[in-house]
């Protein structure tokens, strides 16, 4: 898997920089906040609904950097956290990460 996820690593300080592709969209995120929330906060929007891991709806793939979870069973399976997929409503970055979500947007005003 490229980058990974380890619910044991510690949080480095960030604020750090995610990429989404395939749309090439940019935003900071904080060490301490999940994915989807730094997104809405820089104007993007990464689908969600549940914000706590369980619905799966913001579901995509970790291209590259590290990840955390706030929580030690986010709603992945082992096969899932093997291919690189993630949760970003409860992933936290520990490093600069680069996703593949498809169907991230800016928000309209």
């Amino acid at each position: 898997m490229s980058g990974g996820d380890d619910s044991a690593a510690p949080l480095e300080a960030g604020p750090f920089e995610a990429l989404v592709e395939p749309g090439g969209f940019r935003f900071t995120a904080p060490a301490r906040q999940g994915l989807v929330k730094s997104a809405q906060l820089a104007g993007l929007r990464l689908p969600s609904s549940c914000r706590n891991g369980t619905c799966r709806a913001c579901l995509c793939k970790l291209v590259s950097g590290r990840i955390a979870y706030p929580i030690e069973w986010p709603g992945l399976s082992a096969d899932e956290k093997a291919e690189g997929f993630i949760l970003p409503c409860v992933a936290q970055p520990c490093s600069d990460v680069v996703i593949d979500a498809p169907a991230a947007r800016p928000l309209t005003s």
